[in-house]
């Protein structure tokens, strides 16, 4: 299996008759992801797109035997939502929902991992295997299949990088959007360990942010056991952000020194990490060292 999905992930939409579930979920099915089924409680027995609805997350994997769940809901009804997916039984929760309450998201994370679930977001554009399947928004038609992995906080940044990758000849093998809330499920260090195993990618981007200290544990991560090159950008690096001003993400905030972009590009480069100052950097930064 490819990283996380692969053309054999059966997935269910929660909450796909809802705008964002249904228009969604259109996406994905187009682009070839084997959507088995939806969950909307109360609207059971009803189809949207040619897939049929239940109540329940329990009565969509008994019936489609799906592993995998993304959550298009409001963030009030995330968390119960969540559950609903974790005590289904399925292996991969992407929750796409921005606005999820940090309490809320905390306890999501702590049940997945008692369950050795894998939860990616809150607040992402989920994953795409390209020529294979996605869970989320990130648009397929931007993406190409090849070997260059990609791991994200940065929703936009992500897209604008696989584009330039795509109109370079880079195609991609597969593309975590990890989300920028300040508490998330899959992080870089488990991303950087999935594509270090994964036989389809030879290449690793990792696009950060200002604010946290992820990508410095990244960096530690690819000096001990990452054997791939590993290629970054951090956001925010073009100018100076005060300690504790926030740029976008909830997740962004700078606390001190270690948040800021430049102490974060030092410490990547000082891990053997090829750093760009500029999306567009990238795909000559890769040609430059292949």
């Amino acid at each position: 299996m490819a990283v996380l999905i692969d053309k054999s992930t059966k997935v269910i939409v929660q909450g796909m008759t809802g705008k964002q579930g249904s228009f969604h979920a259109r996406s994905m099915i187009e682009y070839g992801t084997q959507v088995v089924a939806g969950v909307t409680p109360g609207k059971g027995g009803q189809e949207v797109l040619g897939v049929p609805i239940y109540d329940t997350m329990k009565e969509a994997v008994d019936a489609t035997q799906a592993t995998a769940s993304v959550v298009f809901i409001p963030a009030p009804f995330v968390y119960s939502a969540a559950l609903e997916a974790i005590d289904s039984g399925v292996e991969l929760l992407t929750i796409i929902t921005e606005g999820v309450p940090v309490r809320d998201t905390a306890r999501i994370r702590r049940r997945v991992y008692e369950q050795n679930i894998t939860l990616v977001g809150p607040n992402c554009p989920g994953i795409i295997t390209p020529g294979e399947a996605k869970i989320g928004i990130i648009p397929g038609a931007i993406c190409t299949k090849g070997n260059v992995g990609i791991v994200s906080r940065s929703g936009t940044l992500t897209y604008e990088i696989i584009q330039n990758l795509t109109l370079s000849g880079y195609g991609q093998s597969t593309c975590i959007g990890l989300g920028g809330d300040p508490v998330r499920g899959i992080d870089f260090k488990e991303s950087l360990r999935l594509f270090e195993q994964d036989p389809e990618t030879k290449h690793i981007v990792l696009v950060g942010e200002i604010g946290g200290t992820g990508e410095q544990e990244a960096a530690q991560l690819v000096k001990e056991e990452i054997s791939k090159p590993v290629y970054g950008f951090i956001a925010g690096n073009g100018t100076w952000v005060k300690p504790g001003k926030q740029m976008g993400h909830a997740g962004a905030i700078v606390h001190g020194k270690s948040g800021t972009a430049q102490e974060k590009l030092r410490i990547l480069n000082e891990a053997g990490i090829l750093t760009a100052h500029t999306p567009s950097e990238i795909p000559n930064i890769i040609k430059e060292n292949m």
